[in-house]
């Protein structure tokens, strides 16, 4: 045995231990987490935890929270999605390799590592402080303001990962349909995207899962509400803000059940990011 392929094998047994490794520790982790927060709220995860308010404090539950978060959130991915994936298409297929192109990802890049709190405070005076003066206070904050928070958060992830994934696409592929006469549109919608959608998809629900648990821009949006309610113009509970209030409660009882939404949390963003690698490599090619 050679001594370059010798040291080749050697090098390639360490990246595959130090690979190996940290894998282990970040499912370290993960078990960690997952069995800390069920450990801390076990005793609060009940039947009653997802069919009571918590207008009812000890003896209640987090459903209004628990509604108040899909709502927001579902609202917040709405918003995002059809911009966030035509901002990124026309990254990719009109403007890229251009120096206008290049600026608008710089500035998306910036936009993933804002801070949460801006945005809220950001909507917070677009269109709370707006609302509240023009409806003479009868309207201030509410689940809308808060889900539109959430979509400035999640836009430039839909952005950053439609543009992406459409640059992945082989230009063979584009060289073929404008050779036959497909007009740049028709390129665009029916055969780049149509390619490109289970990366696009697995973009959407990661976005999703990186809104889920955000607390800072729902205290300066939705604000809060003990009840439940269905109205997005409303005040708005959700998990996040009910587990920031709870873990600054004095009383065991509230902090098991602020764990046990810590819990609920997790398990939801879990699930999402299994999901959105189920779909990711469900479209993947073998070439065993």
């Amino acid at each position: 045995m050679s001594a370059i392929y010798l040291r080749r094998r050697v090098t390639n047994w360490i990246a595959i231990a130090l690979s190996t490794l940290a894998t282990l520790v970040g499912l370290v982790f993960l078990a960690w987490i997952l069995w800390e927060t069920l450990r801390q709220g076990i005793s609060a995860l009940n039947f009653k935890l997802f069919t009571s308010i918590t207008a009812s404090g000890e003896d209640g539950g987090l459903a209004n929270a628990m509604v108040g978060s899909l709502i927001i959130n579902f609202l917040g991915i709405a918003i995002a999605t059809p911009i966030g994936v035509m901002a990124g298409t026309w990254l990719a297929e009109y403007a890229n390799r251009t120096k206008l192109g290049e600026t608008i990802r710089f500035l998306n890049d910036i936009l993933l590592s804002a801070p949460s709190i801006v945005m809220g405070l950001f909507v917070y005076t677009i269109i709370v402080l707006p609302s509240t003066v023009l409806t003479h206070g009868s309207t201030t904050f509410s689940g809308f303001a808060g889900g539109v928070a959430l979509a400035l958060i999640a836009l430039p992830v839909i952005v950053r990962t439609t543009d992406e994934m459409l640059r992945l696409v082989p230009s063979t592929l584009r060289e073929a349909a404008l050779s036959l006469g497909v007009p740049q549109w028709k390129l665009t919608m029916q055969i780049l995207v149509r390619a490109a959608r289970s990366g696009i998809i697995t973009g959407v629900l990661l976005a999703l899962a990186r809104i889920s648990g955000e607390t800072a821009p729902l205290l300066f949006t939705a604000f809060g509400n003990n009840y439940m309610t269905l109205n997005p113009i409303d005040k708005m509970s959700s998990l996040p803000q009910i587990i920031y209030q709870y873990a600054n409660d004095p009383g065991d009882t509230m902090h098991a059940m602020a764990w046990a939404g810590a819990f609920v949390v997790t398990m939801f963003v879990l699930l999402l990011s299994l999901g959105s690698r189920l779909i990711f490599s469900r479209n993947k090619v073998s070439h065993d």
